[in-house]
């Protein structure tokens, strides 16, 4: 794999993907850029969702994870199903009753100004990490693999990628992405079931050989009883439920694509076919976790120290260019959903709920689309900026860090909807926002110090859940009395 081929590789895919944004975007508006005119099929919106869903970190962490952690995660996506239920049958009704564009508008109906700024920022700095966080994880093993070789920076190679990706979503939005998502999910299974095969036909298996050998293998244990441990079964059933609700159904990206289906009846089509089919690709990863393992076995490799390394480690040195290639795509593939649905949510969300662009009746529909474009390209900036202070970082502990801080902004939008929904009470607005900062402050020291203040309890996923029920009591106790 050479760094020249790598990058003509990048450019094909990329010239593919303005392909198809060429094509969505003639007579595109805002309408088209905010909820894709509610025109959407909801057979495509529940396909392109799987490569949103999977991002670059899914793509070199959850096949890293089997190392430690066997197919424990399996239970963390049955848990998914249940959630994704909650999500059709209870936010998305909700939602399209309302008639949102952005989801946190809710907040506001339901107890007022500050409680819908509470959700909407909360929404924004986390998918702002967030994205930048997989966009860097990417963007990374570009530099190393290509850019390094050519002495060109970190910070050019950033900018190109966050150019390409403004380039293709300022026109169209989430109608363009729709459809942009459809082929890198195309291409992201793609390189997971070559992968499989290419390392079956190194280790001289047939398929049905090498099925067996990972269900025999001590990677297939699927549940742990201890609960102790991170991965105790219950624990992963309940947590993926709820991390399903708040990062699929309280996250303004994923519900935009739900959005922007024709009507209630398709867009619930789309989340349960969804939802199965993730299952199955969930598999895949962790199918393709263990088999690396085995190969590395088999063939006496030193594993990488960061599990994260192992699947680029084998793909790109021991496969051969195929292998290589097949990865990259793949690598490629699973970077562009991460930033270009998050880019838009992001000009979606500050558009709508920060600066009421919806309802400013003082300015022309060119005068809104110009302001959409300047907050689009800030975003963008801002993505940029962060991506470059992570390599500057260069603590991936440290990185690690923020990215679990980020993931508990989250947890006030599940308490907030979780008292909106499940109770008849109104609250004292103006201090929402200070309970919606208490509540992930509260989680933080919990889970810092749990071992010593729950005899030896570690919280893993669940942290979530308890994060929301803090918020949920400190709504409660800012009620107003009648």
């Amino acid at each position: 794999m050479t760094p020249s081929l790598i990058f003509l590789s990048f450019l094909a895919y990329t010239v593919l993907l303005f392909v198809v944004t060429w094509i969505t975007t003639r007579k595109a508006n805002s309408e088209s850029f905010f909820i894709g005119n509610k025109s959407s099929p909801w057979y495509v919106v529940a396909y392109g969702m799987i490569g949103a869903s999977l991002s670059g970190v899914t793509f070199m962490s959850v096949p890293g994870y089997v190392g430690s952690t066997q197919f424990s995660y399996m239970l963390v996506v049955v848990g998914y199903l249940f959630g994704y239920t909650v999500i059709a049958t209870v936010l998305m009704p909700l939602y399209y009753r309302l008639n949102l564009t952005s989801i946190y508008t809710y907040l506001e109906q339901r107890f007022g100004f500050w409680s819908y700024k509470s959700g909407a920022f909360f929404f924004l700095l986390s998918r702002t990490i967030g994205a930048s966080f997989r966009m860097f994880l990417v963007v990374n093993v570009l530099q190393v693999f290509v850019f390094d070789a050519w002495n060109i920076p970190f910070f050019v190679t950033v900018s190109i990628f966050i150019a390409l990706i403004i380039l293709y979503t300022l026109k169209g939005g989430i109608k363009t992405i729709i459809w942009t998502d459809t082929l890198q999910t195309t291409f992201m299974l793609l390189a997971v079931g070559l992968s499989i095969y290419l390392i079956s036909k190194d280790l001289h298996f047939d398929l049905k050989h090498l099925f067996s050998t990972v269900w025999e293998s001590d990677y297939s244990k699927v549940v742990v009883t201890d609960w102790h441990s991170k991965q105790f079964f219950l624990k992963q059933i309940i947590s993926g439920a709820f991390i399903a609700i708040v990062m699929t159904g309280l996250d303004q990206e994923m519900m935009q694509k739900n959005l922007s289906c024709r009507n209630i009846c398709e867009a619930q089509k789309n989340m349960f076919t969804f939802s199965i089919v993730l299952v199955f690709v969930n598999l895949m990863f962790l199918f393709l976790g263990a088999v690396l393992y085995i190969y590395s076995s088999t063939h006496g490799i030193e594993l990488p120290t960061r599990t994260d390394d192992l699947f680029p480690m084998i793909a790109i040195k021991y496969l051969g260019p195929l292998a290589g290639l097949v990865f990259i795509i793949g690598l490629i593939s699973a970077a562009y959903p991460s930033a270009d649905g998050a880019l838009t949510s992001l000009t979606t969300s500050f558009s709508i709920d920060i600066l009421g662009l919806n309802k400013r009746t003082d300015l022309t529909e060119e005068q809104k689309k110009r302001l959409r474009y300047k907050v689009h390209i800030a975003f963008a900036l801002l993505l940029l900026l962060v991506i470059v202070l992570f390599r500057a970082i260069n603590d991936r502990a440290v990185i690690d860090k923020l990215f679990t801080v980020a993931g508990y902004t989250y947890g006030p939008l599940l308490g907030m909807y979780a008292f909106g929904l499940f109770t008849r009470l109104q609250v004292k607005d103006k201090y929402v926002p200070w309970v919606a900062v208490s509540s992930p402050v509260l989680c933080f020291l919990l889970s810092e110090y749990s071992k010593v203040l729950l005899f030896g309890y570690v919280f893993g996923f669940e942290l979530l859940i308890v994060n929301g029920l803090f918020t949920f009591i400190g709504l409660f106790a800012i009620r107003i009395r009648k």
